[in-house]
């Protein structure tokens, strides 16, 4: 029995060294309990950071003392990542145990929400919620916005397999490396994802928006997660009156769009090369997606309502167009308001729930390169019909050719993606029950928005937190599958992989 599972061995021991490291991490919210003056510095508080925190310290020192580790296969590295996100999200759920005193499976929903940066919550009333909370809100999505891409270029770097299942995030034709090496890749992308996160704090604060609320949100926007410190969320400053309110949209604008482009791309800008911006087929195609929506969902808009604020109209579809294909998340207008959204902008948001932004990005969706490839491969089969059998037709990225394995993977994960979709949506509807406010369209909209780490759907979160214990199940599955490109999470429902 022990030969059996001894490969079991050093995935577990990895999993204990990834708590050691996350253990710390997750006792920072209490700086905000000892700083924020107006909050009670009693037991409790403390308590909800300490015991998950110092938990995962004593476990992680354990399994450093207790379990060996080695160079990891290929398939073991994919089980240490889908078991590290369902261990982390299960201790980073006891915060909201302990101090907002919710039940088990709401404190992991909103959990997987946060480190898979889809943003679906299980709270109202953000506004009076503790700050300590708001804050760990906030950093589960920063962590979890690069962290699928740290965590597997630290550990497949030990097993080549694990690069072909983590998708476009570390394949080798798709994401050209900007520094020799793994851990310096890694370095570089992590530098340029806390220096936007720390300019996009100072302008929100140059535009009056508080500290904490700078912070919190610049955590959450280059993250592309969506978590708000408030009910109404970006729409909140307007409502209040802030004077600047549009200089904060455009601000949260500027940052959602830096989520949503590869960070390579970024690097290769910062080196001077600003046609990167446009250079490859990808970026090319993120451009003209957001160009083309912006249009239509705002001249629907207009055509509608009469509207005469064409700058209010531009900077709204702007804003959701962004929030959505980005799965940012934010909102300055509720996308199910159907006074302000026809019928073909709340259409065009579910296909952009699915599409997602760009490989290398913080963003979720099915990315816009596989979309492409998709395109292409209906291309060829095109090109195969009318030309002779002679015809090589083969399908080209930026003129490279994609091997074939690889087009098979996108067109079987595409697949799996709307198998997972129809699913999600029927699992809704059936465990709906007398909830008459969820239809077809809104049981759909709930696991697009979970598969493709979203945020915002056509289900409101007072209907959201009284679903069906089965749906919530569902779609914490739903919000991991999409965030770990669904094979790894699958796998760990093999038989083979644990034997």
């Amino acid at each position: 029995m022990r030969g059996r599972f001894e490969h079991l061995v050093p995935v577990f021991g990895y999993l204990g060294r990834l708590l050691f490291i996350f253990g710390p991490v997750s006792l920072s919210p209490i700086i905000i309990v000892l700083l924020v003056k107006a909050e009670p510095v009693d037991l409790r508080h403390l308590a909800a950071y300490a015991v998950p925190g110092l938990g995962a310290t004593v476990l992680g020192l354990l399994s450093m003392r207790f379990l060996p580790t080695r160079e990891l296969r290929g398939r073991e590295a994919v089980l240490v990542c889908a078991l590290g996100w369902v261990v982390i999200s299960a201790v980073g759920a006891l915060p909201f145990c302990i101090l907002q005193g919710t039940d088990y499976l709401n404190a992991c929903f909103e959990s997987v929400s946060g480190f898979t940066t889809t943003g679906i919550t299980m709270f109202t009333g953000l506004d009076d919620m503790p700050r300590s909370i708001l804050f760990w809100r906030a950093l589960t999505q920063w962590m979890g916005g690069l962290g699928i891409l740290s965590f597997f270029l630290v550990l497949a770097f030990q097993g080549g397999a694990a690069h072909v299942l983590v998708g476009a995030e570390s394949h080798k034709i798709f994401s050209q490396r900007p520094a020799p090496g793994m851990f310096h890749t890694l370095r570089i992308i992590w530098f340029i994802y806390a220096l936007f996160t720390l300019v996009i704090a100072c302008l929100l604060m140059l535009e009056g928006v508080g500290v904490f609320d700078a912070v919190t949100h610049s955590l959450t926007t280059l993250s592309t997660g969506g978590y708000s410190t408030h009910d109404k969320s970006i729409g909140f400053y307007e409502s209040e009156g802030f004077a600047h309110y549009r200089l904060i949209e455009y601000t949260i604008i500027l940052g959602m769009a830096l989520g949503g482009v590869s960070f390579l791309v970024h690097f290769q800008v910062i080196r001077g090369r600003l046609g990167a911006l446009w250079g490859n087929f990808e970026t090319r195609l993120f451009w003209l997606i957001l160009l083309g929506v912006v249009l239509i969902i705002g001249g629907e808009h207009l055509l509608r309502t009469g509207d005469g604020d064409i700058e209010a109209t531009f900077r709204t579809s702007l804003f959701q167009t962004l929030a959505i294909l980005t799965s940012a998340g934010f909102s300055t207008e509720n996308i199910g308001n159907k006074t302000y959204f026809g019928v073909a902008a709340r259409q065009i948001f579910l296909l952009l729930m699915v599409i997602g932004s760009c490989v290398g990005s913080t963003s979720g969706g099915l990315k816009i390169l596989r979309i492409g490839i998709l395109f292409k491969m209906v291309k060829r089969q095109l090109i195969r019909i009318a030309c002779p059998s002679s015809v090589v037709a083969p399908v080209a990225v930026d003129r490279e050719i994609v091997p074939e394995e690889e087009v098979r993977r996108v067109a079987a994960l595409f697949f799996a993606w709307m198998f997972l979709l129809a699913a999600g949506g029927i699992a809704t509807a059936l465990f709906a029950g007398a909830n008459t406010a969820i239809g077809p369209y809104e049981a759909f909209s709930g696991m697009f928005s979970a598969l493709g780490n979203i945020g915002p759907c056509y289900i409101s979160v007072d209907d959201m937190i009284t679903l069906h214990p089965v749906v919530k199940i569902v779609y914490i599955f739903g919000m991991l599958a999409g965030r770990l490109e669904i094979l790894p999470v699958l796998l760990l429902f093999s038989r083979r992989a644990w034997k």
